[in-house]
C-alpha cells in the first residue's frame, strides 16, 4: 500500500500567524527604499563563462578569474562574458577594462533596482530581473541581471550562479546554422531579453494555476484560510507587476535609441519583445482583476452565509413568539383569567402554541421565504 508521506512542517508553519497571513512577505515586498544605500554581500564564488564565436567557429570556456576575459576584447569575434556572482572588485575590474562608465557599475552593484535601460558613452546597458517560481514557498523570486552591450561583446552580471534562463541560448550558439551565430552582438542582447520575458509567462502560468485552484476553493468552501491565500496571491502579483511593467519602458528605450550598436535588422526583433511584454502586462492585470473579483466573491459568500444564519434564527424566533406570548399571558398573577381553572386549559394552551407555528410555517412556505 502506498502511503502519502506526511510533512509536519508543512502544517505547523500555519500555527504562526505571520506565516498564515504573509506579513513577512509584505515586509520583503515593501522594503525598497531608494534613499538608503543598500549593502550587498560579496559572493562566495564567482564563475566566469565565455562564448567567443563567429559564423564558422565557437569557443566555450570557463575561466578561472575575471582577468582571463580581458583578451576577448580584441578577439575580432562576438564575445559573451557571463559573470555569475558579484564582487565589487571584480565588477570594477571588468568594467574598467571594457570602458564601462562608473554610473553603470553602481547600477550593477545595486539592490532592488528598478528595471531600466541606459546609454552611456557608447555602451548600452539593460538592468532587469529574471523571475522564478518557488514551488515550496509558493512565492515569486527575482534575480537581478545586468546586460552590457558594447561593440562586438556582451557582458552579463548575475547574482545567482546556480540558475538562469539562458540554457536555450547556449544551445543555439553551439549550432553553426543558428541566427545568433550569424548576427552581431545586438542580436545576442535581443535573445537574452526575449528569454527573460518568455520566462515571465512560465511564472504567470504557475500563478494562474494557483488562482484557478483558489477560485474553486472559494466557490465550494471558503474560509479564513482562503482569504489568507487570496492576500498572498495578490502580493505575488504585486511582485510580478513591479518587475514586468518597467521592462516595457526598457524595450521601448532600445527601440527609440539611435545607437550605432543596434543594427536596423534587429529592430523588428526588439518590437517582438515589446509585444510580448505588453501582453504579459495585460495578463498580469487580468490576474489582478480576477483576484479582486475573488475577494468580492469571498465577502459575498461570507455575507450570504451570515444571512442564512440570521434567516434561520429569525424563523425560529417567529415560531417561538406565539408560545412566548401565550405563556406570558397565562403566567400573569391574576385570578380572573379565562380557562385558568379549566381542566382542559393546559391542553388548549399547548395546542394553540403548536397550531399557530404550524400555520406560520405553511404561510412562510407559500410566500417562498424558505
Amino acid at each position: 500500500m502506498n502511503m502519502k508521506k506526511i510533512r509536519p512542517e508543512k502544517y505547523l508553519r500555519y500555527l504562526y500567524l505571520p506565516n498564515l497571513f504573509g506579513t513577512e512577505r509584505t515586509k520583503e515586498i515593501l522594503s525598497v527604499n531608494p534613499t538608503v544605500i543598500p549593502h550587498r554581500e560579496e559572493a562566495k564564488e564567482v564563475l566566469v563563462y565565455v562564448f567567443d564565436y563567429n559564423a564558422t567557429s565557437i569557443e566555450e570556456k570557463r575561466l578561472s578569474s575575471v582577468k582571463d576575459c580581458f583578451s576577448y576584447k580584441t578577439s575580432n569575434r562576438i564575445s559573451w562574458i557571463n559573470i555569475d556572482g558579484l564582487r565589487k572588485a571584480d565588477v570594477e575590474l571588468v568594467c574598467n577594462h571594457y570602458a564601462i562608465h562608473p554610473l553603470i557599475v553602481e547600477d550593477i552593484l545595486s539592490i532592488n533596482q528598478r528595471p531600466k535601460m541606459d546609454e552611456v558613452e557608447g555602451i548600452l546597458f539593460c538592468l532587469l530581473n529574471m523571475l522564478y517560481y518557488n514551488d515550496q514557498k509558493q512565492t515569486v523570486e527575482q534575480e537581478q541581471i545586468s546586460i552590457v552591450l558594447g561593440k562586438d561583446f556582451v557582458v552579463t552580471f548575475q547574482e545567482d550562479a546556480s540558475r538562469d534562463v539562458f540554457n536555450p541560448l547556449r544551445d543555439r550558439l553551439k549550432l553553426s546554422t543558428s541566427k545568433a551565430r550569424q548576427r552581431s552582438a545586438d542580436y545576442l542582447c535581443y535573445t537574452m531579453l526575449d528569454l527573460i520575458v518568455d520566462n515571465y509567462y512560465v511564472v504567470m502560468e504557475r500563478l494562474g494555476d494557483r488562482i484557478e485552484m483558489l477560485e474553486e476553493e472559494v466557490i465550494r468552501n471558503s474560509n479564513k484560510r482562503s482569504l489568507a491565500r487570496i492576500n498572498q496571491l495578490r502580493k505575488e502579483l504585486i511582485v510580478l507587476k513591479r518587475n514586468i511593467v518597467p521592462v516595457r519602458d526598457l524595450v521601448n528605450g532600445i527601440l527609440r535609441s539611435e545607437s550605432e550598436l543596434l543594427d536596423d535588422r534587429t529592430t523588428k526583433y526588439f518590437k517582438d519583445v515589446y509585444d510580448h511584454i505588453v501582453q504579459a502586462i495585460d495578463l498580469n492585470e487580468n490576474y489582478r482583476d480576477i483576484m479582486m473579483s475573488m475577494q468580492d466573491l469571498y465577502i459575498n459568500n461570507v455575507n450570504l452565509r451570515m444571512n442564512e444564519v440570521m434567516k434561520v434564527m429569525a424563523i425560529v424566533t417567529c415560531l417561538l413568539a406565539p408560545a412566548t406570548v401565550i405563556g406570558g399571558i397565562f403566567g400573569m398573577n391574576f385570578d380572573a383569567i379565562p380557562y385558568l381553572h379549566n381542566q382542559y386549559g393546559f391542553w388548549i394552551a399547548v395546542g394553540t402554541m403548536l397550531i399557530i407555528p404550524i400555520w406560520m410555517i405553511m404561510m412562510f412556505r407559500r410566500r417562498g421565504w424558505f
